[in-house]
Order: C-alpha cells, then structure tokens, then sequence
C-alpha cells in the first residue's frame, strides 16, 4: 500500500488584525510598508479563550460536513502544534474525544512549526505504508498571537493563527511515490533566534539556580525573533534543500506543476523565488489575508490552490518548511484530492 493525501480543508478563526491597527501601535510603520515587507494585509486572530485544538477540530469537522470521510473510520491522529492546549495531556488526546474518532485510534502530538507539516506527512507516510493506519487525520493548529506582545509590532506584522486538516490513507500501490521522499534538516544552534523561552522548564530550573535574571511578569510568556538570523539561514538551507531533493528523484522544474512554500513572509518567499530561480507560473503564495499560520501555512496554501484552480488531480507538488528550531523539510507529493 501507499500512503495518499486525499483532501485537506481548513478553518480560520474570526478575529483579525488589519495593518492600520499596528500603525496606529507605531505611526513609523506605514499600511503600505507593511504590505511591502511582508505581503500581508490582515491576520486572522484566535478569540482570548480559542485555543489550537478549537481550530484544529473545526477544520476536520469542515471535512466530515463535505461527506470525504467520517470520524468512525479514522485511525490515527496526528496533531501538530507548537501553542498546545496543555503540556499535558497530548492535545490530540482530547481531539480524539471531541470528534468522536474510536477510541481504537493512535493519538499523538508533535511540536514543530514552520516545517511541521512535511514532517507530519513523513510520519504520516510511515504508519499507513507499514499498516498501521489506513485512514489517517493530520491536523495543524497554531495560535502564535498568544505569544506576541501587543507592542512588539516586528512580530506582530507576520503572524496569524489558523488550522488545518488533512487526510492520509492507504491506496493501491502504483509505480510512483505518491508522498515522498524526504530532505530532512536541523540546527538547533539557531534555537535562540526564534523561541519562547519563558514558559518551559529550563528556563525555570535556570531561574531558580540564579544563573537567568528573573524577567518581569508581563515579559515572560512572549516570542522572541532575531529576523535577519532567520531569513539568513533561509537562505542558506532552503535551496541547497531543493537542490538534495531534485538529486534524489532525478526531477527537474519540468517535472513539477506547483511549489508551496511555507508561507513567511512575501519579502522572503520572493527572495527564494529568485534565488532558487522557481518559475512564476508554479510558485504559489497565499497569505495577504490570514498572515503566517505556522505549521498550517501549507496544507491552507494547498487547499487555496485547488479552490484557485492552480492545482488539480495528478499534479505533483513541492513544499518546503522551513524556520522555528532551526528546521527545514522538502517532499513531492502528487495531488489526490
């Protein structure tokens, strides 16, 4: 058997975030520079008491409306999230019971962002094609705003909150991969350049040793971002990622029908556009209107492509995460929907 991803649908929260209410934060930052730097118009907000797992479960519930599969014959829940409901229990425990998925189903989280959802697919990939699942939910769900500081407006420019689901199972097996195959990297030395550090246990054991100042209280919880760091290692590890994964499967540009990158930012993605000389016609972004939903970006941007007619049965697509760890992933799928 081989593993497929059949649908993906995806849900936004109500909330937003235009660029006239950060200039207002920051009269320097103007709509249109906002525009500019980051191709982003609006952000969609999770309400104070919506949390990830909200959005994740409306997002699958979005796909048990549209008749594509049931809660009774899924087997596995994969959720991935860095802003889970609780340190415990897993998150996707509590999904499991809220969709009514049988209580025979795996449950299991990961925490990962910006290339979570091809790792997910990796994972995904391992237990349906060694019969561990047959129909398989991935979920994504982020609420980054919950991190941010109201006046930090560098990171509050890019961010939005959002979920995604998408549904993996068993197929007949055919003479090309269907997902697959993987470039995998990591270098946590970058750890530091995009972090909450606060609200973990090392911090605190650090803390309480004397060897970190203790922060004010209004401080801890937030995200930090050192931008020019991150966008310098995207630069560094994306394309020669692209370069691994083409040596892989002998493809080239001509073998590919659309390339979806994590939805950073617009200045960013059209940097690697160029750098990595991707045609126009298969580069696909959509973000000016929900903002960067971290691991959900590319299962959102792979829903919007085939309600845009940019993707349809049989295409082979590339998506390519990188950023929070440091972490970046590459794969090929073929569009199954």
């Amino acid at each position: 058997m081989k593993a497929s991803v059949k649908a993906v649908t995806y849900h936004l929260p109500e909330g937003e975030l235009v660029n006239e209410t950060l200039t207002a934060i920051s009269p320097e930052m103007t709509a249109e520079k906002i525009v500019s730097k980051t191709g982003i118009v609006t952000r969609k907000i999770a309400a104070p008491g919506e949390c990830a797992s909200d959005l994740a479960c409306q997002a699958a519930i979005n796909m048990f409306a549209q008749g594509i599969c049931s809660p009774d014959e899924i087997d596995y829940i994969l959720f991935c999230s860095q802003s889970p409901d609780y340190l415990m229990p897993t998150t996707a425990c509590l999904i499991q019971q809220r969709l009514g998925i049988p209580r025979t189903s795996g449950a299991l989280d990961m925490n990962l962002g910006c290339s979570g959802y091809v790792y997910g697919l990796g994972l995904a990939k391992g237990l349906v094609e060694t019969g561990q699942s047959k129909k398989l939910l991935m979920l994504t769900g982020e609420t980054y705003s919950k991190y941010i500081r109201d006046n930090d407006t560098n990171v509050r420019t890019i961010f939005g909150d959002g979920a995604a689901c998408s549904l993996i199972e068993a197929i007949d097996d055919t003479s090309e991969e269907t997902i697959g195959p993987f470039i995998y990297g990591t270098d946590g030395l970058g750890a530091n350049n995009l972090m909450v550090s606060q609200r973990g246990f090392r911090y605190l054991a650090q803390r309480n040793m004397g060897e970190v100042p203790a922060h004010s209280p209004d401080e801890d919880p937030y995200m930090h971002m050192n931008g020019p760091e991150v966008f310098l290692f995207t630069l560094l590890n994306v394309p020669k990622a692209i370069a691994d994964l083409f040596e892989r499967t002998g493809f080239g540009w001509d073998d590919v029908d659309l390339v979806v990158f994590h939805q950073a930012n617009a200045y960013m993605l059209e940097h690697l556009k160029n750098k990595i000389r991707i045609p126009d016609e298969k580069f696909y972004v959509s973000m000016a209107d929900i903002g960067n939903t971290g691991s959900s970006t590319i299962p959102i941007a792979l829903a919007r492509a085939e309600q845009d007619q940019r993707l349809k049965q049989g295409d082979r697509v590339m998506l390519v995460g990188f950023g929070v760890g440091y972490s970046w992933s590459a794969t090929f799928i073929t569009w199954q929907a």
